[in-house]
């Protein structure tokens, strides 16, 4: 199952390129204050599922290229990331001073993960917004993975079972000496698309090809069978420090080919099973006074 958030709000399920409107299956969750630590929508999607496709047989279709796609994950209580997950992306950050800015780029198994706003968190269709244009601002393409079922210091064999699917994200990164978790939580630094991939679709997390390109020129090619630290080792490692919750959203880290980008530009970001996304880079607007 194919699931997507679009235009106001809208909840859709996807099939064959189109978009079925299925927002009126969500009628059963409601909640009061204080709202949960969680995504109410993926906590419960296990039971929704008969409701939305009755809903999405009962509607007419609208090509997916037509909607302005938000993230998939409105609401999730946290975003973890991998950083220097792949080897060849750990060996240029160390070469290039630009990305390491004197600061020892050290190995996964040292630094351990970080966390990114969730203001951070928006769709395609929103695009990424440059606030400090005078700084080189990089794209990281990344797996994401959603979390579907609480997960509280799982063991690798299991934590599969903990994920509700997966989706294509940014991690964009202004560079610089700051704390990772600074530069990477800027609003608009985290797009999450085109769909959540429920994981009964994705047979292999660790098979998937990567690819992004600017303008049309390729930029970060990779496949997830080179992260340093899989998916599953890496729900088990989280979850040993936090409860993982349905709608968190884990980042399992980018290939090499991190570059620049500035407003004006166009990023496609692709992953094999789980689709492709168009995201405009522009100019953040002026502070609101």
């Amino acid at each position: 199952m194919r699931l997507c958030r679009f235009a106001e709000d809208r909840f859709g399920l996807v099939r064959d390129g189109q978009v079925f409107d299925v927002t009126p299956a969500l009628k059963p969750l409601s909640y009061h204050y204080p709202l949960p630590r969680f995504d109410p929508l993926i906590a419960h999607l296990a039971t929704l599922r008969a409701d939305i496709e009755q809903h999405a047989a009962k509607t007419a279709g609208r090509p997916l290229a037509e909607v302005g796609l938000l993230s998939p994950v409105a609401n999730p209580g946290k975003i973890v990331a991998a950083p220097v997950n792949y080897r060849k992306h750990l060996e240029e950050a160390r070469a290039d001073a630009s990305i390491h800015h004197q600061k020892q780029v050290e190995e996964i198994q040292r630094v351990g993960l970080f966390l990114k706003a969730t203001s951070s968190v928006v769709g395609p269709s929103q695009g990424v917004a440059i606030r400090h244009p005078e700084r080189r601002t990089d794209h990281e393409i990344e797996l994401a993975v959603v979390i579907g079922r609480p997960a509280d210091r799982v063991s690798a064999s299991r934590a599969l079972e903990h994920v509700a699917g997966y989706c294509i994200g940014l991690d964009i990164t202004v560079r610089g000496p700051e704390e990772r978790s600074l530069r990477k939580s800027i609003d608009s630094y985290t797009v999450l698309g085109p769909c959540l991939v429920t994981a009964d679709e994705v047979a292999d997390p660790s098979r998937l090809d990567l690819l992004l390109t600017v303008n049309g020129e390729t930029r970060q090619k990779a496949n997830t069978s080179d992260l340093i630290i899989g998916v599953a080792e890496l729900i088990a490692y989280a979850s040993s420090f936090y409860t993982l919750m349905p709608g968190d959203v884990l980042l399992t880290g980018t290939p090499e080919g991190v570059a620049p980008i500035q407003a004006g530009d166009l990023m496609t970001a692709t992953i094999g099973g789980i689709g492709s996304m168009d995201i405009s880079v522009r100019a953040a607007e002026a502070a609101k006074t």
